[in-house]
């Protein structure tokens, strides 16, 4: 101990004090018991700070003018321990160029290294974003004013404030360094975000890491006193720095400690210390208001006073954006920089966080966003009144990311970026990584968080079984608007679920659900690519809708749009000022015939962005296929181009494109087992379904364009004509598998004049029904899987409009609801048969008996069932049923689209015996005249069509039928 020149009683001497923060330390980790401490220590740094600090101080500016002594409220204690310290500021030292988020960071422990010396909670440091292998950069020039003029004092919500008058607590401290693991759950879910600290060890280092979030008071010991001057209080002030924490927040000075926040149009500002403490702040600048402190501060806030308006005052109590450290650790942004992080929704975009403190639980929300190019940008919302001044936002190293936590901020708030371009120009941005938004035309992005508990775990577990190439898939296309308008999700989740499973279908395909602007696109330019639409209710009510789903056994697919995305300036165009998400040359970066951009394939972070969109709609909301819309835009550089950019090698293909495409789907199929992806790409790419590793795209599935093609243009002619262009009905089976197909007929059949299904058949009403029912069934039993578009399963008679219902009138019609019963005997049919899709993959499962009849419009073919495995020889009196077992099952499908019917018409088949007649779409219940065949024919030991068997059946007109080997 020593004694002052006054004689007075002994003051405490470095060695004293430290001993005391060490005996206040231990009692500290004593009472929390197993519990770890809420403030982690640095590690040390393995080399020394390069940059001297200065000698002496340089000349104040006029921003770094003494405050006046604070007032101070302080017990008794505290007041002993203070009595001869003046709560003086440092002097400012204005640097040539101030150093940004892109200057290097100091790594922790070093003798130069920023530390806290709270003497209630172990040491932290402050937070200094940067990429530790960068340069400093100076800040930008000063851009034009930005358009946000506030017409009314800023004040938070008072209802936000605490019965108290105190405003919430703040987060644990931790390491600037604090790594964040990519993958882990972080803030997205109502307990997440909590940080967890590590005990100090006696040397200084950390026992161990920490994920990032938390907050700093500023840093003691022998740190350099952070330099600023008035360009430097400008940038913040008007939104152009890239990093307003460097000088916002707790930080230390020559002579203590000042803690500096912005407050736009504030009356007064004073800190509230955690000892209870009260310090005045003075203004330095615009809204920027410091308050010099003798010694670092703990868990503070700040007292704010409004006018009125009406010529009073009022009072609130906040908490400071600007002493909380970043919410992406280093992992994070390397991950985001190598454009690796395939759980990027977990720290981009509006989390709410909560945080336990030593006075309680502080919830805010936090915002991120990747603008590499900007030269600043503010997040503006309800939690300002949209005035877009307070909030200025950090850049986090060379990652791109800005990022800020707001406390108070929750659930339901509207928020968007403004973001100063690299041109100098401010935007108004919508969130790119919004999970919700406002419902349009409005276009803001709006905090969430889900709280849905899902009830599917055995759909789950089922689903990851097998793949879907061995199992029945019959899909059912709908566009949610227009099913039956009005209907929320969470009603769709009750009359589309159970009409789907009442039908016998086994999955729904939405047209897109992500957010979009515009009705009319139905869903295909999209702006929000991780917002489901907003139309039709909230994440969480998505979610209840697929979960009703998957407990009533049915999948759900969800049309995605990786190909392009549109203009509009409030969403991802020129984000930053530049091509970020786009192609920068116009010959690969618009897409003419739509009108809307190109993503930039090869640019990693690009990638990034959309590989972690399909593992979030996988993830998040437990969709079980991926169907990629327009493929074939992003193969081809020339696709639907007169001036095109060739590849490196001179070719058409994007390369940049394929190698996106490969990952996305090697990404899904590693990530989320049992979910598919599907492509629609509608020319001849070799390999679309191939393994990724042999070289292919990936896919799971392509739709098969050629068949469906080929196909309706037969059977809109006129059963007379027909005769002349049988091949188009036989020329899929020559490359049927080439690739894993899905057989469509999907929206794009039923609009822009093509006329609905029924009224592309030819003939009277019933020849159009009776052409139908017979190319449904024909399709059933085609090798591939099924997809239909709503409305056509029981023959809607007018084209599809996605301004209107279905025409549900229809099902007062019989001949209407023959065909919705057809269709629904044909799924049911379909799934107990094996032989229509057990080997669908597999050449092994089809046959012909017969192609060659183009003068009776008539085709025939055998589908084979995989063959079954025996538990061991058979014995003697069972060797011809366990022979015909290990055969397998055997469909015969007979398909006749002349208008007359052929009797004794006779086809070969493999088996004797008995075969059943299992499906005849023209049966009198469906509306048909009733040619049959008594329930069944019998095959004879009389060769035919290269068979050692044959029968004679009667072929009704326009009419298929099946017929299924029972022995």
């Amino acid at each position: 101990m020593t004694t002052d020149d006054r004689g007075e009683s002994p003051v405490a001497g470095k060695d004293d004090l430290q001993r005391a923060v060490e005996e206040k330390v231990a009692q500290a980790e004593a009472a929390a018991g197993s519990e770890p401490p809420v403030n982690a220590e640095p590690a040390k740094k393995s080399t020394k700070r390069a940059a001297a600090k200065k000698a002496a101080p340089a000349k104040k500016t006029a921003a770094a003018k003494k405050a006046a002594p604070a007032k101070k409220a302080a017990p008794a204690e505290a007041a002993t321990d203070t009595k001869a310290t003046a709560a003086k500021r440092s002097t400012a030292k204005k640097v040539a160029a101030a150093p940004t988020a892109t200057e290097a960071t100091p790594e922790q422990g070093g003798e130069d290294t920023e530390v806290t010396a709270n003497p209630v909670v172990a040491p932290a440091p402050i937070a200094e974003p940067g990429d530790g292998t960068g340069a400093p950069a100076g800040q930008p020039v000063a851009p034009d004013p930005d358009p946000a003029t506030p017409p009314t004092p800023q004040a938070p919500d008072e209802d936000r404030a605490a019965s108290d008058g105190s405003a919430e607590p703040a987060a644990p401290v931790l390491p600037a360094d604090a790594p964040s693991t990519a993958g882990t759950p972080t803030a997205d879910a109502p307990t997440a975000g909590i940080p967890t600290a590590v005990a100090p060890t006696g040397d200084g280092s950390p026992a161990g890491g920490s994920p990032a979030g938390g907050t700093t008071a500023g840093a003691a010991g022998d740190a350099d006193v952070e330099e600023f001057g008035e360009d430097d209080l400008r940038a913040i002030v008007e939104g152009w720095s890239r990093d307003p924490h460097r000088i916002l927040g707790a930080h230390r000075t020559d002579d203590g400690w000042a803690v500096r926040t912005l407050r736009p149009d504030a009356v007064s500002v004073a800190v509230l210390d955690e000892d209870g403490s009260r310090y005045e702040a003075a203004q330095l600048h615009g809204g920027v208001y410091e308050a010099s402190l003798p010694r670092q501060p703990g868990d503070y806030r700040i007292e704010v006073v409004y006018g009125d308006g009406q010529g009073g005052t009022t009072t609130h109590t906040v908490d400071d954006p600007f002493r909380w450290l970043p919410t992406l650790g280093p992992l994070d942004e390397h991950l985001i920089r190598e454009g690796r992080h395939e759980r990027l929704w977990e720290v981009l975009g509006a989390h709410v966080r909560r945080y336990e403190t030593p006075r309680g639980t502080v919830e805010g929300v936090s915002f991120a966003v990747w603008a590499p190019s900007a030269q600043g940008v503010k997040v503006t919302g309800d939690f300002d009144y949209w005035e877009a001044r307070a909030y200025p936002m950090r850049m986090l190293g060379s990652s791109g990311v800005w990022e800020i936590f707001i406390p108070g901020a929750q659930v339901g708030t509207r928020y968007r970026y403004h973001v100063l371009g690299a041109d100098g120009t401010w935007r108004e941005k919508a969130d790119p990584l919004a999970f919700a938004t406002e419902v349009p035309p409005l276009n803001a992005s709006v905090v969430t968080a889900s709280t849905y508990e899902w009830a599917d775990d055995s759909w789950l577990e089922q689903r990851a079984e097998a793949g879907w190439h061995q199992r029945p898939m019959s899909v059912y296309e709908v566009h949610a608007g227009s099913w039956r308008q009005g209907l929320s999700y969470r009603e769709m989740a009750d009359e589309l679920v159970d009409y789907v499973r009442d039908a016998g279908f086994t999955h729904i395909e939405f047209m897109p659900l992500a957010e979009h602007p515009f009705g009319g696109s139905w869903g295909y330019q999209v702006t929000s690519y991780y917002a489901p639409t907003s139309r039709y209710g909230s994440p969480d009510d998505l979610r209840y809708l697929i979960d009703r789903a998957h407990q009533a056994g049915i999948g759900v697919i969800v049309d995605w749009v990786p190909a392009h995305f549109p203009k509009d300036e409030w969403a991802l165009a020129r984000f930053d000022g530049t091509p970020l998400y786009e192609h920068g040359d116009p010959r690969r970066g618009e897409q003419l015939d739509w009108g809307t951009y190109v993503f930039d394939f090869g640019r990693s972070e690009v990638r990034n962005f959309l590989v972690a969109n399909a593992l979030y709609w996988c993830k998040e909301f437990h969709i079980d296929g991926i169907r990629v819309d327009a493929v074939a835009s992003m193969l081809y550089l020339d696709y639907s181009r007169s001036e095109w950019l060739p590849n490196k090698y001179g070719g058409r293909e994007n390369l940049e494109a394929v190698a996106f495409l490969q990952e996305f789907n090697a990404t899904v199929y590693r990530e989320v087992p049992g979910v598919m992806t599907i492509a629609e790409e509608s020319t001849a790419w070799p390999g679309v379904t191939r393994p990724t590793h042999l070289g292919g795209l990936g896919f799971g599935f392509k739709w098969n364009m050629g068949w469906m093609h080929d196909s309706l243009a037969y059977v809109e002619r006129e059963p007379i004509y027909r005769s002349y262009h049988h091949g188009q009905l036989t020329f899929s089976m020559h490359y049927a598998y080439s690739e894993n197909y899905v057989l469509p007929i999907s929206h794009d059949e039923v609009v822009y004049g093509k006329g609905s299904m029924l009224r592309k058949m030819p003939g009277d009403r019933w020849q159009q029904l009776a052409n139908l029912r017979a190319y449904l069934a024909y399709m059933w039993a085609h090798p591939g899987k099924q997809l239909l578009f709503m409305g056509s399963e029981f023959a809607q008679d007018s084209e599809w409009a996605e301004s209107r219902s279905l025409d549900w009138w229809h099902l007062d019609d019989p001949a209407h609801r023959g065909i919705l019963q057809l269709v629904t005997d044909l799924n049911g049919r379909y799934k107990e048969l094996d032989a229509l899709w057990s080997l669908d993959v597999d050449p092994a499962g089809f046959q012909w008996i017969d192609a060659n009849d183009a003068s009776g419009n008539v085709l025939s073919f055998l589908r084979y069932g995989a063959a079954q495995q025996g538990d061991g020889p058979a014995a003697p009196v069972e060797e011809r049923a366990a022979e015909e077992a290990a055969q397998g099952s055997a469909l015969a499908c007979v398909v006749n689209f002349s208008g007359a019917p052929h009797h004794e018409y006779r086809i070969g088949l493999p088996r004797p015996g008995q075969w059943r007649e299992v499906l005849n779409s023209d049966a009198e219940g469906y509306g048909g005249s009733g040619v049959g065949n008594y329930g069944g024919i019998e095959a004879e030991p009389e060769p035919w069509h290269g068979q050692p068997y044959s029968a004679t059946i009667s072929a009704p007109p326009l009419g298929t039928v099946w017929f299924l080997h029972e022995g």
